[in-house]
């Protein structure tokens, strides 16, 4: 069995008139994030990690931000798409640790849903997918509420 680790990490700006969409759900909130795509930094953060551990390049490498074909695009979609391609090379979703970094809105009543629909997109035991939120303590873009970052990290395997 081979087993491989891969790390994400992205950032949106929070603007007026955008719907904010986290982990692949709709959190109603009085700004959203300015994106390409839906703008979800979760599910962004989680696609670059199993690319990363799959040395599959990253997210804008397969899903630019130049291409009409992902403009509003749902971030589930990607993630589905994601998953697929790393089972090109033969890996399959092991577990996913994933951090969100916001000021506001309060994450944790939306944890489990999250969970729970991110699961389901990649074909895991909600078990395996793990979410934290925490605030920069007002400090930083995020702690000004400018924007929204996450961190993912990602165990994928092959050959069971």
């Amino acid at each position: 069995m081979k087993i491989r680790t891969g790390f994400g990490f992205d950032v949106h700006r929070l603007v007026e008139g955008r719907d904010l969409w986290l982990g692949g759900i709709k959190i109603e909130h009085s700004m959203g994030l300015l994106g390409h795509s839906d703008a979800d930094v979760l599910i962004h953060a989680i696609c670059d990690a199993l690319l990363g551990a799959a040395n599959m390049r990253d997210i804008g490498y397969h899903f630019p931000d130049t291409s009409g074909e992902f403009e509003h695009i749902d971030s589930k979609i990607l993630l589905k798409k994601t998953v697929a391609l790393i089972a090109t090379k033969g890996y399959t979703v092991g577990n996913i640790d994933a951090t969100v970094c916001a000021e506001r809105p309060k994450l944790k009543n939306f944890i489990p849903q999250m969970q729970q629909v991110l699961a389901e997109v990649m074909d895991v035991d909600v078990e395996d997918v793990s979410i934290k939120a925490t605030t920069t303590e007002r400090l930083g873009f995020t702690g000004r509420e400018e924007g929204i970052s996450a961190y993912a990290v990602a165990l994928i395997s092959k050959g069971l």
